[in-house]
């Protein structure tokens, strides 16, 4: 794996606030696609806890959080997209 997690999920956090604006949109959806097939609706990505492993934040019931501690290498794909208005379920990036 080439360059510290923490750079790369700075890119990617970067990427999405690039997709509000060449988009024009207040929402973006972010979506996980893991090896295994399932899906997930992104709160939010952090790169701990590091050694090759992210930390994913799935929206969820509030009276059950959840996170998911996966390998890098178990995502197939993250994707980006207009959040629907009756969804308000969008990505929160950290404020630097």
């Amino acid at each position: 794996m080439a360059g510290p997690l923490e750079e790369l999920v700075g890119r990617i956090h970067r990427r999405i606030e690039g997709f509000k604006d060449t988009y024009a949109v207040e929402e973006v959806e972010v979506t996980a696609e893991l090896f295994d097939g399932s899906v997930h609706r992104l709160a939010s990505l952090s790169a701990e806890p590091g050694f090759g492993f992210v930390t994913l934040c799935p929206h969820g019931d509030e009276d059950e959080p959840e996170e998911l501690i996966v390998p890098l290498g178990a995502i197939r794909e993250l994707r980006l997209s207009r959040a629907e208005p009756e969804q308000r379920l969008g990505f929160s990036v950290p404020s630097t």
